[in-house]
């Protein structure tokens, strides 16, 4: 069963184990809240981007007056 690759759940629990022990348990669901919202803000920006995108290249573009 190749889940995650090469890494197995020995290696799961190992890693785990560490960042508890550099983050400590406290801090993890802050931690956790953290990194949710940044990913939830990338995608609204990048959303929002190709919404833009799309939106101008439908508009027509005014006539130039240079005349």
């Amino acid at each position: 069963m190749f889940l995650f690759g090469p890494v197995g759940p020995t290696e799961l629990i190992l890693i785990l184990f560490i960042i508890v022990i550099i983050f400590g348990a406290r801090r993890l669901p802050e931690l956790g809240k953290s990194l949710g919202e940044g990913i939830k803000n990338f995608k609204k920006s990048i959303g929002s981007k190709e919404k833009k995108d799309d939106s101008s290249s439908n508009k027509p573009q005014p006539p130039s007056e240079d005349q």
